[in-house]
This record gives structure tokens, C-alpha cells and sequence, in this order.
């Protein structure tokens, strides 16, 4: 139980204390060999945010019992200087700075791994957080209210998600999971965009908190979105591991969340090469929507660089260019699907 008498402490200590923390990440993330993919070390990054709270005295998962405030991770970026391995036990230290907006928390992460006998920053990252209100009497009749000291970063919704324009409908509907790539609301979101989108009815392991999709969904689905995306263009990731070894190299991502998307809503996915570097890496955005009342209402928005490398022993990686074949098929001049 959190102490009610040394909360106003505890949140100080949130605001205004250092803290660090040991911990390696999943094996599940390791997509190629040993090497850690982006997603897994966002992973990493929004639990040291989570372990800060603990060591401030405030576990999210009390804060949520006990006064139905639930920890949610709002804008998460990572700039990747270097790769993670399974076998890594990586430190994070976690310093806590002004949020923008001011409802908002906000922190810095560093991740360190050792390397020839020396701790080497791997990671740079940012984290807004909020402590989103759950008032629903039925899932917490014993709620306490809000402490004083933590109402500035309490909210009742994330976002709003703001309305904007009208859309066809209604369409067929979906399963849990289920999918489509191509509907009137689509053709509309990618009107004149050298991107690829899909629909699909929001499953139960995207969702916390009962009914509104997570942080973390969002990372799987800008990872799907990128692996979609680079199919529809006939240069999928297992072709190109396949025919020339080469794998995805993420060296920066963000996601921010504007609103709420619900369990079993269904979800629009955009993603679409905006940059592309001369002939070293691309960054993309994948854009998410929900339609209500007939508009739509975008609910995250993110961005993500890619170049490509040769994996080799496991654990190393070398770069190499975006060659003709890539480059077509990132602006949308190939011939699709082989």
C-alpha cells in the first residue's frame, strides 16, 4: 500500500531524484540472432520509468488500486547509437524533467551496456507520461480521490482525440484481429501518399486497463506497419534475408498518443516513407485513427528511420547503402509484390 502520509514526499522524489536500474531484455525480442529489435528496447526504456516510480514509493500498480489512476505512457522516443543483445545487462538511468505539456511527466533514460570491459551509452530516450482517472465504480468501489500532489498529472482522457473529417461507412465489420488493406476510409486516409494502410478490430492483447490500447501496442503495430509496408513494395524483410542476407536497422522511433482507441474499435494504420537520406537510411510515419459518429479521430501519430545492414556472428552488424531496388520501391516506383 502506498503511505498517504509521505505521498506528498514520494512525489518529490518522482519529480526531482535520479534513479537507475539493471535489466535485460526479452528473449522474444530477438528478431535476428542475438540482436534486440527497436521495439524491445522501448520496452526497456518505459520500464525504467516504471521502476522509478517504484523507488519513489509510488508503484503504478497500487497507484491504480488504490485511487484508480492509471500509469500511461503518452510520447515515447529512442535514438539507438548502437545494438542491444540478449545476453546484455543493460543499466538505465532515469532522470525526471519538466513534461511538456504540463500535465504531463516527463523523463530522460540513458541505457548503458558494458563493451570491451567499459559501459557504453547505447541509447538516448524520452518518456511523457499520465496518470489517467479510471471512475468506473464497478471495477473500483473502494477508490480513493486523486492526492493534491498528484492531481496536476491526473486526466480523465488522453488526448481528446480531436474530430476530423467525415468518412464512408459503415463498413464490413471484423473479427478480433481480424484485418483488411483495402476500404473507402483507407482510399481516403492515403489519398496521394506514398504509404500503405490497413484496418483492423482492436484485440484484446493490445488493451490495459480494461479497454484502451497501450503504448506498447502502438510499437508492434509501427513494427508490422514497416514490415506491411516494404511487402506491398515487393522488398519484404524475409526476401531480403533471403536472398541477401540484408536485415531492417532502426536507428530512431517515436510515438506519441493523442487520444484513446478502444477494444474492439476498429483501427486505421497509415504508414508512408516521408525522407529518404540520399542512400543511407529512410524515415517513415504511421498515423492511427479511429472512426466515431462517422469521422474520423486520429489517436497516435509516429515516425521511425530505417537504414539496412548485413548481420553477421550473432551480435554484429555492418551497413550497408540503399541500393536501386530499394530505393524504387521506397518512392513507390517498382513493380510491387514479386
Amino acid at each position: 500500500m502506498i503511505d498517504t502520509s509521505t505521498i506528498d514526499t514520494s512525489v518529490r522524489k518522482l519529480l526531482t531524484e535520479e534513479s537507475s536500474v539493471t535489466l535485460s531484455p526479452s528473449y522474444e525480442g530477438a528478431n535476428i540472432g542475438t540482436y534486440i529489435g527497436f521495439k524491445h528496447v522501448n520496452y526497456l526504456i518505459e520500464k525504467a520509468v516504471i521502476e522509478h516510480f517504484r523507488a519513489a514509493g509510488l508503484p503504478v500498480g497500487e497507484l491504480y488500486q488504490q485511487y484508480g489512476l492509471g500509469f500511461d505512457v503518452v510520447d515515447l522516443a529512442a535514438k539507438l547509437r548502437g545494438g542491444m543483445y540478449v545476453d546484455d545487462q543493460a543499466l538505465l538511468r532515469v532522470r525526471p524533467v519538466a513534461g511538456d505539456p504540463a500535465d504531463t511527466l516527463g523523463f530522460q533514460v540513458s541505457v548503458f551496456v558494458p563493451r570491451n570491459g567499459e559501459s557504453k551509452k547505447i541509447v538516448t530516450g524520452s518518456v511523457k507520461a499520465v496518470l489517467r482517472l479510471d471512475e468506473d465504480v464497478r471495477r473500483l468501489p473502494d477508490r480513493l480521490p486523486t492526492p493534491v500532489a498528484l492531481a496536476p498529472f491526473t486526466v480523465r482522457e488522453i488526448g481528446p482525440a480531436k474530430a476530423g473529417a467525415e468518412v464512408p461507412g459503415p463498413l464490413a465489420p471484423l473479427v478480433s484481429g481480424g484485418t483488411v488493406d483495402h476500404d473507402p476510409v483507407l482510399d481516403q486516409l492515403l489519398a496521394g501518399r506514398n504509404g500503405y494502410g490497413w484496418r483492423m478490430r482492436v484485440p484484446y492483447p493490445y488493451v490495459h486497463f480494461f479497454e484502451r490500447v497501450q503504448m506498447t501496442a502502438y510499437l508492434r503495430l509501427m513494427e508490422e506497419a514497416k514490415h506491411r509496408f516494404v511487402d506491398s513494395r515487393g522488398i519484404s524483410i524475409g526476401r531480403q534475408l533471403g536472398t541477401r542476407n540484408w536485415i531492417p536497422l532502426v536507428t530512431e522511433s517515436r510515438i506519441e498518443m493523442v487520444g484513446e482507441a478502444l477494444l474492439e474499435e476498429d483501427l486505421y494504420c497509415t504508414y508512408e516513407v516521408t525522407d529518404i537520406f540520399k542512400n543511407l537510411h529512410y524515415t517513415s510515419r504511421m498515423d492511427c485513427h479511429v472512426v466515431r459518429d462517422g469521422r474520423l479521430l486520429q489517436v497516435a501519430t509516429g515516425t521511425i528511420t530505417h537504414g539496412y545492414a548485413v548481420p553477421e556472428n550473432g551480435n554484429q552488424a555492418r551497413i550497408v547503402s540503399l541500393d536501386d531496388t530499394i530505393m524504387r520501391a521506397l518512392r513507390g516506383t517498382g513493380d510491387g509484390p514479386a
